[in-house]
């Protein structure tokens, strides 16, 4: 292919001319409706395009459906800057649902969005300065086509179609259903039932707790434990401010300010002091269970806090229901399934009726869409990161990945801000192109993994790893955690520095 063809030989076959638009948004959950409010309300002169692959909105709270699914970051924090939160900080699925939809009605944005699009194809031009975008619509997989000046991916972290379970020796053996959260039955009756849950992540501490209130006895099967948070879900300082009739805009900026304030100190205390950290969550944990019940085996992780995520756990709901004897912890390691559950490799046999796998997801790399930059295959890995939210060498593109330790929502907000500032900026220059490039003064910088593992360690990006963009060892070129100077540093940035290359 030359660089005079935008896209490929066999695209004549694909019927009408491609729509045009200024800006293609990559998905609609959370980061994609709040990439269509900042063009709708920064940009407003532009014209967008949202492609959604599934039937709704929502993302992650629309593909997940397992019993008790909820948040695990505060909402006042989680939800977006501009629209306040007025319920409990950790919300449910729904209620999640029902705030997106809230934004999207609120403010006009569902003419803009297109479900049932799957995007498998992005190909750039520098001939036109164009990317154009290949999707399959609808249950017959139409072919459709769009062109756009740039192209904002938010298409979220993870695989929808497919999560992310281990090959188990036997698995063929067990006589009952093994279920994956991400595809849940919603038939799946577990009442009365026997019910193991292999993982101890955010989901599993979401989903047992909920399986014991519909009847199922639940054996939690984790290979090593994780950290838990127990505090209440209530916000004393919301709802002080609601008595005292404080406007829920007021309210929402406050208490904002304050759980941000609060999440620095304690993400900071974690690595001055992370032997401390360990010793308060763990007795926050012990103080729900009864007296001699083995915590240093169950419930007292191998790592420092804050290695991977904590687990939010309100009003420490999982951990009442193992002091009632709902639910049984086993911490060890899975030698096979046998026809009637699992064997594990201290020689124990956990029965069970169903067995649900909450072990994880695959990463969503660019949505796993073909990408190529004139003619060339685009190969992630090869580029480096800027702020992880643009890469080297790949024109007109932004890229939303949130925080670890704080809400995803936070850098969405941050991000969109930098690409309208972006977008203003190059229609000031009258610039059609914009890239990264590593300046003079990087040269001979190391290039390292996106993400230090010994800083954050999930099995998810820990897979994945070698197919992401090297980070540098300089701030400008690394995706980091901290929230708080990059709140000062993005609008700071100056789009008109060397590492921008405008045409």
């Amino acid at each position: 292919m030359t660089q005079d063809q935008p896209v490929k030989p066999s695209d004549h076959a694909l019927g009408p001319l491609p729509e045009h638009v200024d800006v293609l948004v990559v998905g609609a959950g959370i980061s994609g409706i709040g990439a269509a409010y900042h063009l709708t309300t920064q940009r407003p002169g532009s014209s967008f395009v949202v492609l959604e692959a599934q039937e709704s909105f929502g993302g992650t709270w629309h593909t997940h459906r397992y019993p008790g699914v909820r948040s695990d970051s505060d909402l006042h924090t989680f939800g977006y800057r501009f629209k306040p939160w007025t319920g409990k900080p950790i919300g449910t699925g729904p209620e999640i649902i029902d705030y997106l939809g809230e934004v999207i009605e609120e403010n006009g944005l569902g003419r803009h969005i297109r479900y049932g699009h799957r995007i498998i194809a992005a190909h750039w031009s520098s001939v036109t300065n164009l990317w154009t975008v290949e999707a399959q619509r609808g249950a017959d997989a139409e072919r459709c086509r769009f062109t756009c000046s740039f192209l904002w991916m938010c298409q979220g972290y993870y695989r929808h179609a497919g999560p992310y379970t281990p090959d188990w020796p036997g698995k063929e053996d067990f006589r009952g259903p093994i279920v994956h959260p991400q595809i849940w039955p919603a038939a799946l009756d577990v009442g009365g039932k026997r019910v193991t849950v292999i993982g101890s992540g955010a989901t599993a501490a979401t989903l047992v707790p909920a399986l014991a209130a519909r009847g199922a006895h639940v054996t939690l099967l984790q290979r090593s434990p994780s950290y838990y948070f127990t505090g209440r879900n209530a916000n004393e300082l919301a709802d002080t401010l609601r008595e005292l009739k404080v406007d829920e805009t007021w309210i929402h900026e406050i208490v904002r300010r304050k759980l941000l304030h609060d999440q620095a100190l304690f993400n900071q205390r974690c690595l001055d002091e992370p032997d401390k950290v360990r010793e308060e969550l763990i007795a926050a944990t012990r103080a729900f269970l009864p007296a001699g019940y083995d915590v240093a085996r169950h419930f007292t992780p191998r790592y420092r806090p804050w290695r991977q995520r904590l687990c939010v756990i309100p009003d420490g709901d999982l951990l009442r229901a193992v002091a009632r004897g709902q639910v049984t912890m086993v911490t060890d390691e899975i030698e096979r399934f046998t026809p009637n559950g699992i064997r594990v490799k201290a020689g124990e046999e956990i029965h069970a009726d169903i067995v649900v796998t909450a072990t994880g997801f695959h990463l969503s790399v660019l949505g796993d869409i073909e990408f190529a930059i004139d003619g060339e295959p685009l190969v992630l890995a090869d580029t480096v990161t800027y702020r992880g939210m643009m890469f080297t060498g790949v024109p007109n593109m932004a890229w939303v990945f949130g925080y670890f330790r704080s809400s995803w929502t936070l850098r969405a907000d941050l991000v969109a801000d930098f690409v309208c500032r972006l977008l203003g900026h190059m229609e000031a220059r009258g610039a059609r192109r914009v890239q990264l490039a590593l300046r003079p003064e990087d040269a001979g910088m190391s290039l390292l993994d996106w993400i230090d593992p010994e800083d954050f360690n999930p099995g998810y990006l820990l897979r994945d790893l070698h197919r992401l963009p090297r980070r540098g060892t300089k701030r400008e070129w690394q995706h980091t955690q901290d929230y708080w100077r990059e709140k000062d540093e993005f609008p700071a940035i100056d789009l008109d520095g060397e590492e921008f290359i405008y045409a």
